[in-house]
């Protein structure tokens, strides 16, 4: 579950740091920026859904304040 969840956010940052080459490569002249950060925003939507479903599920555990229930 923990490699998933880092290849993810690995998934997230690469694509980041295409949005910075192609602003730095094309200087506006192309729309590859503007869709390597709509695959951020994607992945990183999607990889907050998959921590909501995994900690629904109890695949994973919260760590932190305990909940007395």
């Amino acid at each position: 579950m923990k490699i998933l969840i880092i290849v993810m956010f690995l998934a997230v940052v690469a694509s980041l740091a295409s949005a910075l080459v192609f602003l730095m490569d094309d200087r506006g002249a192309s729309d590859r920026m503007v869709w390597a950060l709509t695959w951020r925003v994607g992945l990183s939507v999607l990889l907050v859904l998959f921590l909501l479903l995994a900690h629904g599920l109890g695949w994973i555990d919260s760590t932190g304040l305990q909940v007395v229930r």
